[in-house]
């Protein structure tokens, strides 16, 4: 997964002249697994923390040249590729309750995170991790229903019931 590290890295270098001119801001888009260690996410938690990492980096090295830097870092959100992969379809009907606000995000959580970051009222926001999860970290639900700690316990049984979603 270091291809989102890569990919973040080189459109930030790609663009940097063009938003230093226009003053303008970044939004990198991270998650929330790697803040506690979820199992067998190593590859991906890696690569979300360098992003987070390099957004810090660019918040601070580029604030004098009026570039804003911050990080959207969505939980489960209902519609998206990560969870089809990491949530069976029973799972996915009831990955909600475990956020405190009761539902699944959407992709309009994130889209109004975006419009918010990129917008004047968070003019004097920088190098920040906004996480969109309806509180789901602080549960500590990640909420893709993965078995702990028979996920890695018996690493077969895990593979056998995701391999339809790898």
């Amino acid at each position: 997964m270091q291809i989102d590290v890569i990919g973040t890295y080189n459109t930030m270098k790609a663009t940097l002249a063009h938003v230093k001119e226009t003053k303008g801001s970044y939004i990198s888009i991270s998650a929330t697994l790697h803040y506690s260690g979820t199992p067998l996410q190593a590859h991906v938690s890696a690569a979300k923390a360098g992003i987070d990492a390099l957004s810090r980096v660019m918040a601070v090295e580029f604030g004098p040249h009026g570039i804003r830097s911050n990080i959207i870092a969505p939980g489960p959100i209902e519609g998206t590729e990560g969870m089809s992969r990491l949530a069976t379809a029973e799972r996915r009907k009831t990955v909600g309750q475990s956020a405190p606000v009761q539902r699944m995000g959407s992709l309009e959580d994130i889209a109004n995170a975006g419009v918010f970051l990129f917008s004047p009222a968070a003019s004097y926001i920088t190098g920040i991790e906004l996480v969109v999860d309806g509180g789901s970290w602080h549960t500590g639900g990640s909420g893709f229903g993965l078995p702990y700690p028979e996920n890695v316990m018996d690493g077969a049984n895990f593979r056998e019931m995701i391999k339809s979603k790898l």
